[in-house]
């Protein structure tokens, strides 16, 4: 987008929508965006009720800001993740309820409910603790998100990483909903997770999810109608 304010814009948006959804709590939680001269990120202490395009930061992945006002503290891990995951373009971190409550535990979500696939693999991992901030805390949120695009942060919270941002928010609600899945499933006595062979077909089927293709079964399956004549047009 030639105009940053076409991201500016909606990146206040889902961060409103995430506190009115119940994913987030005031001005905790952050958003980047990747850019051709690197990434856009949320300011640091500013209300997304009163945020407004101009306190969107710019960054480069030299670690520079540029602008009136100071990036989220957490710049580094998106930095850090934008740099090294070139597959995607938005990082969405948030405090939602559940997915705290698991990081405060130090627990990861294993594959409960087959959903777990939406994060791309067969687990959500909680790092370890780092303080907010620090490169420290990167390094853990890089290596507990491994190829994935979801872990929680230990006695912090989650991050989702998504190609547009619409995508991170989705991932964002259906994380905290498996965790607190997860969270009421081990309140009475910790369910049947899935195997490896299960979560593997799960992982195959949803390389086609929410895709409106159609394979060669499909297309044996789906009947091909015919339009009625039109208004007066006869046969014989």
């Amino acid at each position: 987008m030639n105009d940053l304010n076409d991201l500016r814009e909606p990146m206040i948006a889902i961060c409103r929508r995430m506190n009115a959804a119940g994913l987030n709590v005031g001005s905790a939680g952050n958003l980047s965006v990747r850019i051709d001269q690197g990434f856009l990120v949320t300011p640091s202490g500013i209300s997304y009720e009163t945020m407004t395009p101009d306190h969107i930061v710019t960054m480069d992945f030299s670690g520079r800001y540029y602008g009136n006002y100071l990036p989220t503290s957490e710049w580094r891990f998106h930095h850090a993740i934008l740099a090294a995951r070139t597959d995607i373009n938005v990082v969405l971190h948030s405090h939602a309820l559940y997915c705290s409550i698991l990081a405060c535990c130090r627990l990861d979500i294993p594959p409960i409910h087959y959903m777990i696939a939406a994060a791309g693999g067969d687990v959500i991992k909680c790092s370890d603790y780092a303080p907010f901030g620090t490169p420290e805390l990167s390094d853990l949120a890089l290596a507990a998100l491994g190829p994935r695009n979801a872990c929680l942060l230990g006695n912090h919270g989650v991050i989702v990483l998504g190609k547009t941002i619409d995508g991170a928010f989705d991932l964002l609600q259906e994380v905290e909903n498996l965790a607190h899945l997860y969270t009421v499933v081990r309140s009475i006595g910790g369910g049947a997770i899935l195997d490896e062979t299960q979560m593997a077909a799960v992982l195959e089927r949803f390389k086609t999810y929410g895709k409106q293709t159609l394979d060669a079964e499909d297309m044996k399956r789906t009947e091909r109608i015919v339009p009625p004549p039109r208004g007066g047009d006869t046969m014989g």
